[in-house]
């Protein structure tokens, strides 16, 4: 079995593949000031709760985008499986080819996401990712990573607008019952909710004219769901796009 950790700014999400079937995934707070030992404490019980024994986990493939934790993780893994951890990163062999500026400057998981999106879904495709941020990332017919759109995502927007208007409660993040809210919180969730399903379409539509184009249209995260029940153009949701990518890199790597 092997372990794969997408860890993000706001959750760390984990998964257990053995050999191509994801057969356990779970979802936690990303805390900067987590310890190895906690990591690993958490871990072990999540794979025992699923009846796993981890003593099996042979290997640990991980995505990162917050520098700081990464020996934190390492440290967790030789430890607790010890393993040491394969950090996605430049000279990994992803199978994607990146024709931004600057290639450095692209997130592992979005590099992740690109090379799962176009082995299980093809291209030209469009992969809407709701994280910390929304990214939209793009992936051409030939599976080249073209380039994508970075927007505020729905928690840390939601978190600006209840910190800065005070008469504001925290609401659930529901679809509303209509467009036009009878009171306080139904408003709230209408702007949030479509708000955002708004500016995916928007975006998508002006990707697709840009493109020429007629890209699929797949979306992950933790919002994904919620999201795409009120888009017009995302087509397909994935929650565990990511961890796929994760295990078909990994497996681009064990054949080198």
């Amino acid at each position: 079995m092997i372990l794969v950790l997408d860890i993000g700014n706001t959750n760390i999400t984990a998964g257990v593949f053995r050999e191509r079937e994801l057969i356990a995934a779970w979802r936690l707070a990303t805390r900067r000031e987590q310890t190895a030992d906690e990591m690993g404490l958490v871990f072990r019980q999540f794979l025992r709760e699923e009846g796993l024994n981890p003593e099996d986990i042979v290997d640990v493939m991980a995505c990162s985008v917050v520098p700081p934790l990464n020996p934190v993780v390492e440290a967790m893994s030789q430890r607790y499986f010890k393993q040491p951890v394969f950090f996605i990163g430049p000279g990994t062999r992803t199978g994607v080819s990146i024709k931004y500026e600057n290639p450095r400057e692209v997130g592992a998981d979005r590099v992740v996401n690109a090379a799962a999106g176009f082995a299980l879904y093809g291209g030209p495709l469009i992969i809407v990712d709701f994280g910390t941020a929304i990214t939209f990332d793009v992936i051409s017919d030939k599976g080249e990573y073209l380039g994508g759109v970075i927007a505020p995502g729905v928690g840390i927007s939601c978190e600006a607008l209840f910190a800065r208007a005070a008469r504001l409660p925290r609401v659930d993040l529901v679809a509303p019952p209509a467009v036009i809210g009878r009171n306080t919180v139904q408003s709230m969730q209408s702007g949030i909710v479509l708000g955002f399903a708004g500016l995916v379409d928007e975006i998508v539509r002006r990707i697709k004219a840009e493109l020429k184009e007629d890209p699929s249209v797949v979306a992950t995260g933790g919002l994904a769901e919620l999201i795409a029940r009120q888009s017009k153009t995302i087509q397909r949701v994935d929650p565990f796009l990511t961890l796929t990518g994760l295990r078909l890199i990994h497996e681009r790597n064990q054949q080198i």
